[in-house]
C-alpha cells in the first residue's frame, strides 16, 4: 500500500504521520488489496482550531474516501478510519454475496 500524507498550511510532525501510518496499515486486516491511501491534514476553520482530516483509499474498482472535523488531528484520523473501516466490511460482505 502507498501511503501518500499532505499537510496543508502547516507540517506534520513525524509522530503523527507515524500514528497515520499504523492506522492505516490496520486497514489491511478488512482488505489486503488496498493499492493507494492519500491523507490530506487541513485546517477547516483556523480561528477555531477545527482540523480535518480526508483518507481517501484507491481499492480495485471502488474509491473510498472519508472525511473528519474535530478539535485534534489525531481524533480525527481515528474518525475517518472507523469509516472506512464500515466501508470495506460492506465492499466485502457485496463481493462475498455477489459470489454465492
Amino acid at each position: 500500500m502507498n501511503i501518500i500524507i499532505t499537510s496543508r498550511k502547516f507540517r506534520a510532525k513525524e509522530s503523527l504521520k507515524d500514528f497515520i501510518t499504523s492506522k492505516l496499515k490496520s486497514l489491511e486486516k478488512f482488505n489486503s488489496d488496498i493499492l493507494d491511501a492519500n491523507v490530506v491534514l487541513s485546517f477547516t476553520h483556523p480561528k477555531d482550531s477545527i482540523k480535518t482530516a480526508e483518507i481517501v483509499l484507491q481499492v480495485p474498482g471502488k474509491t473510498l474516501s472519508a472525511a473528519e472535523n474535530s478539535e485534534d488531528f489525531g481524533k480525527s484520523v481515528d474518525l475517518a478510519i472507523e469509516k472506512l473501516e464500515r466501508q470495506l466490511k460492506k465492499l466485502k460482505t457485496k463481493r462475498i454475496a455477489k459470489k454465492r
